[in-house]
């Protein structure tokens, strides 16, 4: 029994060690703990630079001039010499009507007025020889007078005959109908072989889009700002279509009142469109731009985060690790935004920031080698 009992005092004792080994290494497990890694960020510089000081809205492109061709004569329409959106040239002969109804008026009055040039000419003769014979007391006064009246009669006649001859030429000229523009022309309205009327239906419209208008509208508490920059200088306006192609033009027209509907102001501006990149109708993201600003503090838009208290961005400082800095955001510009609480060349979070608690430790991606 003796023995026995040694035995299992024995094995307890083993035991009770073998546990405490077990205690002792768990907790040296819980002490040594791994490394936390770094969170994998993108980062950018704040970089110092002039930026513009701009005014964004919506806007519509019109023509240049829009004009309504239509027929100055009655008849024919023979000829057809453009297709239905093809670019004319000013002088470009772009229809045509029978000349022929003209061409014979025109003859009808060159051959009056050569008529009456021959019932002039012996009118004065007959003047000449009546006017002897007046003064030798042959014929009587009221002869003399009826003799000279005839003559002045011709000789407005004559005249006449003239006006009617410019009338026709210009009634000829009429059967051929020009561009009066450099533009797109439409849809033509009036098909070949038809009669057409004098000053009747519009035959076919052309758009002048070299130059173009742009109209958008502004708040009215702009107006101010726009009136002094322009003071000093055209102002410049940017006008972008649906595939970002972006033309410059020139602020050309401020509306002489403000609408009290919606409190705006109607602007126009004027580009040259050589590239034809804005068509009458379209709509375009338009900005304004008043003056330049220069040393602007800017960063990428998207290391800004908002939280409760305001807007703010992450800070990568010298040990690499992220500072919570609240930033104020004056504008924002083509995917950058101008702000104030940086200093230059202060690298920030643009991505990765979800990861981010102030005082985490980061790894700027593409430096992990390094």
């Amino acid at each position: 029994m003796k023995n026995n009992h040694k035995y299992y005092s024995l094995k307890k004792t083993v035991l009770y060690m073998l546990l405490g080994g077990l205690v002792l290494i768990s907790s040296c497990a819980k002490k040594v703990q791994p490394k936390k890694q770094p969170a994998l960020v993108l980062a950018a510089q704040v970089v110092q630079k002039t930026v513009p000081i701009s005014i964004k809205n919506f806007g519509t492109v019109e023509p240049y001039a829009t004009i309504n061709v239509k027929s100055l004569i009655k008849g024919t329409l023979t000829d057809v010499n453009f297709v239905e959106g093809q670019m004319v040239n000013k002088g470009d002969v772009i229809l045509e009507i029978d000349p022929r109804p003209s061409q014979a008026a025109l003859k009808q009055a060159i051959a009056n007025l050569n008529k009456d040039q021959v019932l002039l000419k012996n009118a004065e003769k007959e003047l000449q020889r009546q006017s002897e014979l007046f003064k030798k007391g042959f014929v009587s006064q009221e002869l003399y007078d009826q003799t000279a009246t005839s003559a002045d009669s011709l000789r407005a006649g004559i005249e006449a005959d003239k006006a009617a001859i410019d009338s026709a030429k210009l009634q000829l000229e009429y059967c051929t109908i020009k561009a009066p523009v450099d533009g797109i022309t439409g849809v033509l309205s009036v098909d070949k072989g038809n009669i057409v009327k004098e000053n009747d239906v519009t035959i076919v419209v052309i758009n002048q889009i070299k130059p173009v208008y742009v109209n958008f509208t502004v708040p009215q508490q702009y107006l101010p700002q726009i009136q002094k920059y322009m003071s000093d200088a055209p102002l410049k306006v940017k006008a972008a279509n649906s595939d970002a192609n972006v033309s410059v033009g020139t602020l050309s027209f401020v509306d002489n009142s403000v609408d009290n509907t919606s409190g705006t102001i109607r602007l126009r501006a004027t580009f040259e469109n050589e590239n034809m990149r804005l068509w009458p109708g379209q709509f375009v993201n338009v900005e304004l731009i008043l003056t330049d600003e220069p040393n602007a503090l800017v960063i990428p838009s998207q290391a800004v985060q908002t939280s409760q208290k305001g807007q703010f961005v992450f800070v990568i400082k010298s040990d690499m690790t992220v500072e919570q800095t609240p930033v104020t955001v004056e504008r924002r510009l083509d995917g950058e935004s101008v702000v104030k609480g940086l200093d230059v060349n202060d690298s920030v979070v643009t991505d990765g920031q979800i990861n981010l608690v102030p005082g985490a430790s980061v790894q700027i991606k593409g430096e992990e080698q390094q």
